[in-house]
């Protein structure tokens, strides 16, 4: 694996992608930050140390408020045209994109798949609703985006619990991933059966094996399917 930091100008501003470059990739992987944080977020820190092992390149994008050491994040109209104007970038290699992100980073995903010809969406910590207020669901976001999409969620996410997910039949395809004892953050308390590292082993193994079976699958944008369109 090789490291390297890449500037992008985008409409917003300019964002920062950080490549993890696996030798031999089939996908490149682009995971967003939330909202409340950056690229140093413990699942998207995991799942940039495993993947590019297994043929996955993974490209950690810094959104430009991020970048310009701003607090508080952007609207969300301003996140997803920041995800637009670096997306040329993110293909660049010529290979399939999965668009991901964790909680804002992943209904960014979610919102902008289809339009960019995303091959498919990994939604971490998926912000079903704020906290508290579950009459204010966000379900046709994930629902409506379009493309093969992986959800990891936490057991006790306080901005929606897998069991608060509608059934993935009901109007689009995913599936879900529950990471047991995990918070919007993935931490696990202490007195959890499974520790912090077993925890983070449970998304990165999901993902890994969601990703590997995408990329053997003949379809648009997939390896050795149809091209984008």
């Amino acid at each position: 694996m090789t490291t390297r930091i890449e500037s992008v100008d985008t409409p917003p501003g300019e964002a920062r992608v950080t490549w993890h470059t696996a030798r031999s990739a089939r996908l490149v992987l682009a995971l967003g930050h939330g909202a409340g944080g950056g690229i140093e977020a413990r699942d998207l820190r995991a799942l940039a140390a495993a993947l590019p092992a297994r043929g996955i390149t993974v490209a950690l994008v810094e959104q430009p408020w991020r970048v310009a050491g701003k607090k508080v994040a952007a609207a969300p109209r301003v996140l997803d045209e920041g995800w637009r104007g670096l997306w040329p970038a993110l293909a660049a290699p010529g290979l399939p994109v999965v668009a991901g992100g964790r909680s804002a980073g992943a209904r960014v995903a979610c919102r902008t798949a289809a339009p960019l010809g995303a091959a498919a969406v990994l939604a971490l910590a998926f912000p079903l609703h704020p906290p508290g207020r579950p009459e204010r669901s966000r379900a046709e976001e994930l629902l409506g985006a379009g493309r093969p999409t992986l959800v990891v969620q936490g057991g006790r996410d306080a901005f929606g619990r897998p069991q608060e997910f509608p059934a993935p039949g009901a109007g689009g395809g995913y599936e879900l991933v529950e990471v047991p004892d995990g918070d919007h953050g993935f931490a696990v308390p202490k007195r959890a059966p499974a520790t912090q590292e077993e925890s983070l082993g449970v998304i990165t193994d999901a993902v890994g094996e969601w990703l590997e079976r995408l990329a053997a699958r003949p379809g648009p944008g997939a390896p050795g399917g149809p091209p984008r369109r």
